[in-house]
């Protein structure tokens, strides 16, 4: 990891840039992808399954049986993991629901919204180095409770042509209507455009590689709505003196382990714990099972020294982790003044994992320094909210000559009109 001290204010944007991840080059193989599903369905589908993901498939749905399969296949422990996950997650998010109120603007006119679920979403789970089966939780179980008619889910299969149980017993737990077996660009196209097996659906979620993010990124100017930008995953930890070492460094690693161009940060006042958490982040680095995957992502990553708790807060809002986790001796009032994050973890008992599998809330969350912008997936992520509106004859007598002032000004005469034929029609009915 890369020290650094007491760096100047005209520095820390050159300090605080994330790995650079380059979709221009891609650009022409996923439109390539796209436009070859769009048009072709489930053939251009299976032969992309067989040139990317490296398996040739006799169809792409999932069927009961492999479902049914993959509940022997899994151990009890991990089972009763995933439904103390899914309770939790579910906890978090139905609490979350909207109550609209019925508001009077003016006697006789009365707004209101309504929250109605998007009725077809898709979930689009990596498969590769990790089964993210946790992530089948974070996206399906909102879902169900937002009331999605229908939710779909890709991810890519194996070399074996199946999916790995862990994601179909989680789908299944977490409400699931539909699993395929597609990865990549081609799951993005196909649930985009809809192919002979493949519904189309409204709205796409889920992270992925570059590839992933390229194909979302295209597919959302115009098709289909994206749950937001997505970039490499990372973490920011924010401490001081009073902060354990060995945790810090398991925080750090932790998210270091998810791919080589994640990125790991330390804010700290502390010189002292600044040195030791090197030290152990080499200790620690050493009896990882992939350690190749975090040493490359730790060399994008750094240890940043400040003089100030002023400074430390100042640079992370200028940073807007994905990920913050806060180890300070008065970490509620250091939380109090974060501004920009995606999900913020307190006090040394609360590491990040956490938040990745079990307390309740969502890891979908922005990066790439998003999060002075969006938030992260919530049950709102699911839903749309109508705006309704009823005048009464008070309520256009009330508002219709301010309406008619308004539209004249801006030269939009109909619009005068549809209020003034109204003003006028109640008028010769006295």
């Amino acid at each position: 990891m890369i020290l650094i001290s007491n760096p100047d204010k005209p520095q820390w944007a050159e300090i605080l840039k994330r790995p650079m991840m380059n979709t221009e080059n891609l650009f022409d193989t996923v439109r390539s992808v796209i436009e070859r599903v769009k048009a072709a369905g489930d053939q251009a589908v299976l032969e992309y399954e067989k040139k990317f993901d490296g398996v040739s498939l006799p169809s792409l749905p999932v069927l009961e049986e492999e479902i049914e399969e993959a509940d022997g296949l899994i151990g009890e422990d991990l089972k009763a993991a995933i439904y103390l996950a899914k309770q939790n997650i579910e906890t978090f998010h139905a609490a979350q629901r909207f109550e609209g109120k019925q508001v009077q603007t003016q006697p006789g006119v009365t707004c209101w919204q309504k929250a109605v679920a998007i009725e077809k979403v898709g979930l689009y789970i990596p498969g590769g180095t990790a089964p993210l089966f946790s992530t089948v939780l974070m996206l399906a179980v909102p879902a169900k409770i937002a009331g999605c008619k229908e939710i779909v889910l890709c991810t890519p299969p194996g070399k074996d042509g199946k999916v790995h149980p862990a994601v179909l017993f989680a789908a299944k737990v977490a409400g699931v209507n539909r699993i395929f077996k597609i990865g990549g660009i081609q799951a993005i196209a196909a649930m985009t455009y809809g192919t002979e097996s493949v519904p189309k659906v409204y709205k796409i979620f889920g992270p992925g590689n570059q590839y992933v993010t390229a194909a979302k990124q295209l597919v959302g100017l115009s098709d289909v709505a994206i749950d937001m930008p997505a970039g490499p995953s990372e973490v920011e930890v924010l401490a001081d003196e009073t902060a354990n070492p060995v945790f810090v460094a398991a925080d750090l690693l932790s998210q270091a382990e998810h791919g080589a161009d994640s990125q790991a940060m330390l804010v700290t006042t502390s010189a002292k714990l600044q040195q030791a958490v090197q030290t152990e982040v080499e200790r620690q680095l050493a009896l990882l099972p992939r350690k190749e995957i975090a040493k490359k992502s730790l060399a994008n990553s750094k240890l940043i020294l400040v003089d100030s708790m002023e400074k430390a807060i100042e640079l992370t809002n200028a940073y807007a982790p994905e990920h913050l986790i806060i180890e300070t001796s008065d970490y509620m009032s250091v939380a109090d003044r974060i501004i920009n994050a995606g999900s913020v973890f307190l006090g040394s008992l609360t590491p990040e994992s956490a938040g990745d599998y079990a307390s309740g809330t969502n890891h979908t969350l922005p990066t790439n320094g998003y999060a002075k912008a969006y938030s992260g997936v919530s049950l709102d992520s699911f839903i749309r909210k109508i705006t309704f509106q009823e005048m009464k004859p008070e309520g256009i007598r009330s508002i219709g000559p301010a309406i008619e002032v308004m539209a004249t000004h801006e030269n939009l005469a109909a619009h005068k009109n549809a209020v003034t034929v109204r003003l006028n029609d109640m008028d010769s009915k006295k």
